[in-house]
């Protein structure tokens, strides 16, 4: 049997970190906003006759194997610790290969480490006819990562990854909700810039420093997040109605306030790229993630991306081609 998995990346427009919990239950109507983005992560799985277990990415250029599931659970270190976490919850009783492969730079802040969990944990729910309901799996993914990077996570990277489009992720009491938003995508494709810096950050990291931050009392950074869940929910009425002229002022602000929350979000290079950028026709940007690296989104106006594209280029950094994703986690078996 072969089994073959994808999930696409995903760009955070507005309220990241507040999806942490328990950093959303002291914002009120806390969301996050996002979209899937057309750069995938990928993987196959393909059963052996023995028991022997494979693991390899393509991306990183490893790989590992281990005589039968018994063995993969006894080891104390993982040359690939994501996809050997995965097979270690779900404890197939067959052997096989799994290859993944990811069209998302490694530390590049779009998401490629949790869209891969979607992809790898949908691929063996579907290989050991768990039936987990596709909420069950992003609790699942969301614990995994968590146990792999040792610091909380948070939950928005892994509704793309599951649903496809725009989203806003509604956080609360009652627990977590993503809605779709509607949005001319045809419209947006025309003003959407991915750039890569180059430079990969570390997300786990940048994200724990806010929240003991936050959890620690430091009413700057409170009051900080109270201004960015307040852009996230006019970020949203912006997409709902189409006003990419308010977008791009609100991607402008939210930059701002999350540039105060912790030093080393931005860098020198994701500063020039945003200033060069703005004189080409980006009406806004903001690192992707935690920031520190990584990618950097710019919404463009409509008919200058080129111009924009080019002056990315001009200062080193590295376009990634990049629409919205319309769907989420694809599985398919032969």
């Amino acid at each position: 049997m072969q089994i073959a998995s994808q999930a696409p990346c995903r760009v955070d427009l507005a309220g990241g970190t507040l999806d942490i919990w328990p950093l959303y239950l002291y914002h009120a109507n806390a969301v996050t906003v996002n979209f899937a983005v057309d750069r995938y992560t990928r993987c196959v799985l393909e059963t052996r006759s023995d028991r022997r277990i494979l693991l390899s990415s393509k991306v990183l250029g490893i790989a590992e194997s281990f005589e039968s599931l018994e063995a993969l659970e006894a080891a104390n270190k993982y040359k690939l610790p994501l996809p050997a976490q995965v097979v270690r919850f779900f404890a197939p009783r067959t052997g096989f290969e799994l290859r993944t492969d990811s069209e998302a730079p490694p530390g590049a802040g779009i998401s490629g480490s949790s869209a891969l969990i979607i992809a790898i944990a949908s691929a063996l729910d579907r290989l050991t006819g768990a039936g987990y309901k596709l909420e069950k799996l992003r609790e699942i993914s969301q614990n995994i990562e968590a146990r792999i990077i040792r610091v909380p996570t948070g939950s928005q990277d892994y509704y793309p990854a599951m649903y496809g489009g725009v989203s806003a992720i509604e956080l609360g009491v009652a627990g977590i909700v993503r809605q779709k938003i509607p949005v001319d995508v045809r419209d947006f494709n025309e003003r959407i810039v991915l750039a890569y810096t180059g430079v990969p950050r570390n997300s786990g990291i940048n994200n724990w420093e806010v929240m003991k931050a936050h959890i620690d009392g430091d009413r700057r950074v409170h009051r900080n997040f109270d201004e960015i869940a307040a852009i996230a929910q006019a970020m949203r009425g912006a997409l709902e109605r189409s006003d990419w002229s308010e977008v791009g002022r609100l991607l402008r602000e939210e930059w701002s306030h999350r540039r105060k929350n912790a030093p080393g979000i931005s860098t020198p290079l994701i500063d020039r790229l945003v200033a060069v950028t703005r004189k080409a026709g980006a009406t806004g940007a903001k690192a992707c993630g935690a920031g520190g690296g990584g990618c950097v989104f710019f919404l463009a106006e409509r008919g200058s991306r080129q111009r924009v594209s080019e002056a990315i280029e001009r200062e080193g950094a590295t376009l990634l081609p990049a629409r919205v994703a319309p769907r989420g986690v694809k599985v398919t078996v032969k």
